[in-house]
Formats: structure tokens, sequence, C-alpha cells
């Protein structure tokens, strides 16, 4: 496989659960269960881009990777750039963009990411997706969806019922949950500050919008493995805690 790195962004802001990449994971910060995760997939390196110090003293206290980045990043994507800057990595390299609070997503994931970028040379990003069977779910904007063509280029990305039936049936088998992971090629991920402004991106509030818009060429496939949720709230990380202890064969609230 092609050389590769894994960029972890990381930043303690969180309206929901408060410093967040520190929160006690089973007797690690979540940010050093991402990083520890990440590494298993083999990538060149794995690095932590942070402004914090806090964050940055508990992965390096792991063994793990830093580089600071500035405090003025309007999402993680921005601060990606910066990191790739400063690492001085290679234009040809590929990058895999794992949140700093998704400590169990799969290595087989991140290897196909790669995997797709390198399998069309013409591609700027490369996502996943899975297949989404709960009307509910297809009607939540909380849920993004993706559309893509028959060569696995991706369309568009919405928080609305998409693709929409004008009967207003859910459409099974069509729907597909956007899963946020992202694989870029440097020297696309590097021209990102260039990009134009995105209106959509505005009224949906996804970043992934200004590439769209742009013209990029983002190319997608179904995820080879069930990507578990992240970690946003108290009751996500309580759900990530019995997780890892049943993959530790540890009891789960007191029950073997």
């Amino acid at each position: 496989m092609k050389e590769f790195h894994v960029l972890i962004p990381a930043r303690l802001a969180s309206t929901r659960l408060p410093d967040k990449p520190l929160a006690d994971l089973c007797g690690k910060p979540l940010v050093v269960r991402v990083w520890e995760n990440a590494v298993a997939s083999g990538a060149d390196s794995v690095t932590v881009a942070t402004d914090s110090e806090r964050i940055a003293g508990a992965v390096r206290q792991a063994g793990g990777r830093v580089v600071m980045t500035g405090q003025g990043h309007d999402s993680g994507t921005s601060r990606l750039v910066e990191a790739v800057e400063r690492l001085g990595l290679d234009g040809a390299a590929n990058i895999v963009n794992v949140q700093g609070d998704e400590p169990a997503v799969p290595v087989a994931c991140i290897r196909q990411l790669v995997a797709l970028l390198e399998a069309d040379p013409q591609a700027d990003m490369a996502t996943l997706w899975v297949r989404l069977s709960d009307a509910d779910e297809w009607r939540d904007p909380n849920v993004v969806k993706l559309v893509a063509d028959h060569a696995g280029r991706a369309l568009y990305f919405s928080r609305a019922p998409i693709p929409a039936s004008r009967d207003q049936a859910f459409p099974d088998g069509e729907v597909c949950r956007h899963i946020g992971l992202y694989a870029y090629r440097v020297d696309a991920l590097v021209r990102w500050p260039e990009l134009p402004d995105s209106p959509l991106e505005r009224y949906e509030s996804l970043e992934q919008l200004r590439a769209v818009q742009a013209g990029w060429r983002i190319v997608c496939a179904e995820a080879e493995e069930q990507v578990p949720p992240g970690v946003d709230t108290y009751h996500d990380l309580e759900a990530m805690r019995r997780r890892f202890q049943r993959q530790a064969g540890q009891p789960v609230n007191g029950v073997s």
C-alpha cells in the first residue's frame, strides 16, 4: 500500500462534553485511545494535531506524536492543512483524517480509504458510507446522507432525506448514511484554503460540500466493517466504555 499518514485533529472546546479528548476511557484519555487505534492501521505516521498543551501532554506521555497548531481554525480540515505544512509531508502522500472522538474506527476502514484513493488517480478525497434501513434516521437532520454515481463518486451530501421520494415513501435499499471518515491527497488538502466560499456548506452545515461545490472528485464506497458512533456526549462515553470493557473481557456494569 502506498505511503499514508493518519492525522487526528483534537481540541478541548466541547459544549456537550467538556474536555472531551481527555475524558477517561477505561484508564486512558479518549484521544490516546484514538491514537492507539490509528497506530494499529500500519500508517507510516500517526500524529495528533492540536492547539492544547494539555492534549499534547497526554499524547506525548503515552508515546504519541503531536504537532501544535493555531487556535483560529474554523474546522478540523483547516487544522489538518496547517499540520500537513508543519510536518512537511510529501504532496503525493495520502492523509487519513480520524476524528479525536472516534476511538473504535475499524482499522480495515482506515486502510480502505487509502485503497480508494490509490484506485482512482484523479480523486482528491475518499470517504465511506453504510446502508441505512431506518426511515426515522433517513428523515433525521442529524444523520448525514449521501448519493453517489455508478462509478462511486459522491454527488451530494445532505441532512435532508435523500434520495427523496415523490410519495414520501422510504426508498429502502437506496439510502446511504455518510460515515465521517476522510482521506485526502496531500496536494489536494493544501488547496483547501483556496476553495471558493460555499453557500451549500452554509445551508447544510456540512464542510464537505465546499469540496463538492468546488468540483473536487470524491470517491466513496460502502464501509467494509461497521463503524461505531463516536463520542459526543456523556451517554456516548459510557457506551464506549462498555464497548472497551467487553473487548477486554471485563465485567460491564458489574455483570460478567
